[in-house]
């Protein structure tokens, strides 16, 4: 079987060390394995037409998911489905899908206008983020109406959500089909360049962990967890994330995937949720 690996461009320009073990485990169960960086190579669009039997969508770029889009149309088996990819994408539907589906995750308002969340601000902290963002770029915080007037004019492509309160740590959480892995981290805007501390996952997140991928139809995924007075909250959602900090982690990856390209397992595509409120 042939599989391909729809990747990102690194900075610095080095292969995944994760990737590079899951593509050895899978090369030696008789896979072919390739992978290409859509920003790299030129792409006829209205000709491209399938020609592996999985492709494995690893990149976050607008480029690559619209190439996934393209394959998904033509008949392609993509993991995670397309689908899925675009759902989680996009963070104001996340939101909604997961509070729909009963999971906790932050409350949420869209406004290119920031005087209309002056009320709010008033007695709710707020984090402004793009709808759209990855690894906490463009991140704002308003805590007051001071800084909420200091972030100025917002993009209509923001989503703001209330600022769930924590320990001051990032419970990284990450799925590989059933099985759950937690890493704690301190909150920083690079904190994704670093591992983290394994630590036990606490059966209300792993709970956590798996309502989300049924809701949102993904195998391969990670979570941001706050931990709250109240409970777990799921604060970001990502397809296919970097596994940072779980020890052993690229046989699971290769097994899953193996597993989703010889049909033992499958993907269901998001649909809409009954409403449970939260």
């Amino acid at each position: 079987m042939r599989l391909h690996f729809m990747v990102v461009r690194r900075v610095p320009p080095v292969p995944s060390p994760v990737l590079r073990d899951v593509y050895t485990l899978l090369e030696r169960r008789g896979f072919a394995v390739s992978d290409s960086i859509a920003e790299e190579i030129l792409t006829r669009c209205d000709e491209l037409e399938p020609d592996h039997d999985l492709y494995v969508l690893k990149s976050h770029t607008e480029l690559a998911l619209s190439l996934a889009g393209i394959l998904h149309g033509r008949g392609a088996r993509l993991l995670n489905p397309y689908l899925s990819c675009s759902v989680v994408q996009n963070k104001l539907l996340v939101s909604r899908r997961l509070r729909d589906a009963g999971v906790p995750a932050p409350r949420g308002w869209a406004t290119a206008d920031p005087r209309l969340l002056a009320e709010i601000v008033e007695t709710t902290p707020l984090i402004l983020k793009p709808y759209r963002g990855h690894r906490g770029a463009g991140i704002r915080l308003a805590r007051d109406p001071g800084e909420l007037a200091a972030v100025g004019a917002l993009d209509d492509a923001t989503i703001v959500q209330e600022l769930v309160p924590g320990r001051g740590e990032d419970l990284k959480v990450y799925v590989v089909g059933e099985e759950v892995f937690t890493v704690r981290k301190p909150f920083s805007p690079t904190s994704f360049t670093r591992p983290g501390r394994p630590c036990p996952v606490p059966a209300a997140v792993r709970d956590l962990a798996l309502r989300t991928g049924r809701a949102l139809g993904l195998g391969l995924y990670g979570l941001d967890v706050i931990e709250s007075p109240s409970g777990p909250v799921v604060v970001d959602v990502n397809y296919f994330p970097g596994y940072k900090g779980v020890a052993d982690v690229a046989p699971r990856i290769a097994d899953y995937i193996a597993g989703f390209a010889r049909g033992r397992h499958g993907l269901a595509a998001p649909e809409p949720a009954t409403p449970v409120r939260v």
